[in-house]
């Protein structure tokens, strides 16, 4: 069996949990008709394990810590989008708050592996 390397790293282990519970959450979307708000979710939510794996194979520490910078980034994007979707009421509170602590641990994890990198 293959195995790539960041699949052992745990921010890209957290990434794709959170991408998941936001793929719901877009599927959900979808089925309101909502179809830019889902596309955004989906895109915004991939991007965090998408450059955390993508970046696992770069050349260089600083060019994985710039994969990382783009995943952190991502976080942000996501926790904007949440705090959208409940002001339109498309989550509950509670998903909101419980993926903005998940989002911000991981962007917190991110931060730490990045200056292990320096």
């Amino acid at each position: 069996m293959v195995k790539f390397r960041f699949q052992d790293l745990v921010i890209w282990k957290m990434a794709i949990e959170i991408a998941n519970k936001l793929l719901d959450i877009a599927d959900e979307l979808e089925k309101k008709h909502l179809y830019r708000f889902a596309e955004q979710l989906r895109a915004a939510g991939m991007s965090m394990s998408n450059n955390i794996a993508e970046g696992s194979e770069s050349s260089s520490d600083k060019e994985f810590a710039n994969f990382l910078n783009y995943a952190r980034r991502s976080t942000f994007e996501n926790a904007n989008i949440l705090i959208i979707l409940r002001m339109r009421n498309l989550i509950t509170e509670k998903i909101k708050n419980e993926l903005l602590e998940e989002l911000d641990h991981l962007c917190r994890k991110i931060t730490n592996f990045q200056k292990t990198l320096r």
